[in-house]
């Protein structure tokens, strides 16, 4: 029976590393599933704290490399730190707006996620006066900056469902 328990563990954390493409916190859902599993069945000794507190510290991880790398994407390409932040914010609108006006699974939020970081970087700077092409540029660092984001952190987790996986079977 314990076998099955571990077995739903890592589809449901297979799910969560999914919800990680929608710019959602997948890893965390990761890390809190796991640790319930392994406080509801502790007396067995699935996971140690040392797995546990790896996993944390890569879903820190994951979460930084997604939240600055359109910020430094913008900010290599010339943008301000206001567009630098603000393109932030046009990230998450971005993410929902593209879930609905583009409708294919994962595809949509992600293509949202840059054109959102993308385009409000490029309102401010051009808000600002800069020439239309520097803009645009400065634009494009923002979007690909976050897509890059979303496929390290996407890796992150991965990395992080690796190890529960390995660590839910390992005698």
């Amino acid at each position: 029976m314990l076998y099955l328990w571990l077995t739903i563990l890592v589809l449901l954390n297979g799910l969560w590393l999914i919800l990680v493409l929608f710019s959602l916190p997948g890893t965390w859902f990761m890390l809190i599933t796991t640790a319930l599993f392994a406080w509801w069945r502790w007396d067995e000794g699935l996971f140690s704290g040392w797995t546990l507190i790896v996993v944390a510290v890569l879903a820190l991880v994951g979460e930084l490399i997604e939240f600055l790398a359109g910020m430094v994407g913008a900010r290599k390409a010339g943008a301000s730190w206001q567009a630098s932040i603000i393109g932030l914010f046009g990230a998450l609108i971005g993410a929902v707006a593209g879930t609905v006006v583009f409708p294919v699974p994962i595809v949509g939020t992600v293509v949202g996620t840059c054109l959102g970081a993308g385009l409000c970087v490029w309102a401010v700077e051009a808000s600002r006066g800069e020439r239309p092409d520097r803009s645009m540029q400065r634009a494009v660092g923002a979007g690909m900056g976050k897509f890059l984001g979303i496929v390290g952190k996407f890796g992150v987790g991965i990395l992080i469902w690796l190890i529960i996986a390995v660590a839910a079977y390992w005698p």
